[in-house]
């Protein structure tokens, strides 16, 4: 699901205060091709079990975050850092 732009606009990542978009298609498919290899934890060091049906990033590309039910999780502890994701999808 989508998320409305205005909204979208408002948001950023709780830890470094950038901007945050929407994961693309090739990006989020990429990230769940990684975690069901059992490639991925979140920065609290935990593994991640579960493909995720939509995400955002940070503007730098450094951080996802997933979006569970139409609700950003914007957690520190809950993001995804994607230097762990080798050739991750610019």
């Amino acid at each position: 699901m989508a998320l409305d732009s205005r909204f979208l606009s408002l948001l950023c990542c709780p830890v470094s205060k950038r901007p945050l978009f929407s994961l693309s298609r090739a990006q989020l498919d990429f990230l769940n091709r990684a975690i069901a290899r059992g490639e991925v934890q979140g920065v609290d060091g935990q593994p991640i079990g579960t493909a995720l049906r939509d995400a955002l990033i940070s503007d730098d590309m450094r951080v996802i975050y997933r979006i569970d039910d139409g609700i950003p999780v914007l957690l520190p502890d809950a993001g995804i850092g994607t230097t762990q994701l080798h050739d991750f999808p610019k």
